[in-house]
């Protein structure tokens, strides 16, 4: 139930565009139930909107570990892997 109600929070962070307190709520979710693959996709969502690129990529592998055929996690890795990748070339380029 509490699960529940932190995860609906963590939506309604999203919704309003506040992904700093969705990554929390999303993450006091995991402390109740690590199997749940939405909230680690959702989190990592967050995480791509907060440019934390290796934090939403360790995410979505933990999700494909459990779902191998996760299309949300598989997409939201490859952004991941992009961010990761113009970060690269942007440092390189300093």
């Amino acid at each position: 139930e509490k699960f529940k109600m932190l995860k609906a929070e963590g939506n309604d962070f999203v919704k309003k565009g506040n992904y700093e307190e969705a990554v929390h709520k999303y993450s006091e979710c995991m402390k109740l139930n690590t199997e749940e693959c939405t909230i680690y996709t959702n989190r990592a969502l967050c995480y791509l909107k907060l440019y934390k690129y290796e934090e939403a990529k360790q995410d979505c592998d933990h999700v494909l570990q459990i779902e191998d055929s996760n299309i949300k996690a598989f997409y939201r890795r490859a952004l991941a892997y992009k961010g990761l990748q113009v970060r690269k070339k942007n440092m390189a380029g300093i």
